[in-house]
């Protein structure tokens, strides 16, 4: 059973129940979400090491979730830098607007995700 790795800045620990922040490498928390066959396997907070750098967090903090598995980034704005080492590390990209809980974001990219690789927006269905 393949794991997805999916990690949403965010602005607390509250996890699924949390809202996405409105910048990316300088979240002060990333919910990670673990996804095997449709089912939250696991959700994990993680403390941003470089939410308190004045420069060069986009960096860091690519690698940091590049390095634990991450194949999914779900966040509202990027900053060009950042936007291109996440396209340079392979990992996927989707766009939400900010300030909206997580588990939305989480649907809201799951259906974006099933929609390009099916073509049919309903596809997918995650269990709670």
């Amino acid at each position: 059973m393949k794991t997805l790795r999916i990690a949403i800045p965010s602005i607390g620990t509250k996890g699924m129940k949390d809202k996405v922040s409105s910048v990316f490498a300088k979240a002060p928390v990333f919910t990670i979400i673990d996804i095997v066959e449709g089912e939250i396997k696991e959700i994990r907070k993680e403390k941003n090491p470089a939410s308190d750098l004045k420069q060069g967090s986009g960096p860091i903090v690519v690698k940091n979730l590049k390095d634990q598995g991450v194949e999914i980034i779900v966040s509202g704005e990027i900053g060009p830098g950042a936007r291109t080492l996440i396209e340079m590390s392979g990992i996927k990209l989707v766009n939400v607007e900010p300030n909206i809980r997580v588990s939305e974001a989480l649907e809201i990219a799951l259906k974006k995700l099933s929609s390009v690789k099916t073509g049919n927006k309903s596809s997918f269905s995650l269990k709670f």
